[in-house]
């Protein structure tokens, strides 16, 4: 049973940090916040859940396996300090709603599968109000999109949205020889920090969804112009008109704007 559920994980994308003397080191790279609450993304077999619980109020463990979900919950159970301010919570995290599972403010700490990296973020970022922080351990060269400046080669709509609402930070560098099984890949641990540029631009809440759904038509073939790809929804000479207006090049690309450039660019053309 345990090589399948193993089995299972791997096909999930998800692999265990088993290493503790890494659990320790991105422990203390975590805010020491006694009175708050996390809510845990990838429980997998609790190796940062005990950690959390330990240094937090209430520590709300998220995982997708139902095999695991038990069997965490069963061993934290038998355990001499019963664990009562963890709760482990059986779910896909892309179906989760966070204001249920928490009625305040909470942080976010994740082992995150590598290939719904992005999606999990999108998903988080609707809750973006109530999150002080988000711990996530992550593949490396997905921690270098999420925060890449304008003009680099990461630099995309990953590091746009993810800079929109919050301050993303890489602050290790994690080996594959960390986890179980060990990925083909190195990771990273990223924290961001609420609020991001988002507080600064002042977007209305009702534009905000229509404003990133610009920036993802902007960077939808990276290496074309801003013109080139936005020319289906924009007559070419309100997009030339539009850059002038912005202090931008008629070639200009995505990759060269930063978050406030695209702000003013969505208000010309909105």
């Amino acid at each position: 049973m345990l090589h399948c559920v193993g089995m299972a994980r791997q096909r999930l994308g998800q692999h265990f940090l088993h290493d503790s003397s890494w659990q320790q080191r991105i422990l203390a790279a975590l805010p020491n916040d006694a009175s708050g609450v996390w809510i845990e993304i990838g429980a997998g077999h609790g190796e940062m859940t005990r950690l959390l619980g330990q240094r937090a109020a209430r520590v709300i463990a998220i995982e997708r396996d139902p095999v695991l979900a038990r069997a965490l919950g069963e061993q934290l159970r038998r355990e001499p300090d019963n664990h009562s301010n963890v709760e482990v919570v059986q779910a896909d995290v892309l179906a989760c709603d966070f204001a249920q599972l928490s009625e305040g403010r909470f942080r976010v700490y994740g082992n995150l599968p590598y290939y719904i990296t992005s999606p999990i973020l999108r998903h988080l970022f609707q809750w973006a109000d109530r999150i002080d922080s988000i711990h996530i351990v992550v593949q490396l060269e997905v921690a270098e999109r999420i925060a890449a400046r304008p003009s680099s080669r990461d630099y995309g709509y990953l590091s746009v949205i993810s800079q929109f609402y919050s301050r993303p930070e890489m602050l290790l560098r994690i080996p594959p020889g960390a986890f179980r099984p060990p990925p083909k890949v190195h990771s990273a641990l990223v924290r961001m920090t609420m609020p991001g540029e988002r507080a600064a631009m002042k977007i209305h809440p009702k534009a905000e969804l229509a404003f990133l759904e610009f920036v993802q038509h902007c960077f939808r073939q990276k290496r074309r112009t801003l013109r080139n790809n936005l020319r289906a929804a924009k007559p070419d000479e309100q997009l030339r008109k539009a850059l002038e207006d912005c202090g931008l090049r008629p070639d200009a690309r995505a990759e060269q704007l930063t978050l406030r450039q695209f702000g003013a660019l969505f208000a010309r053309l909105g």
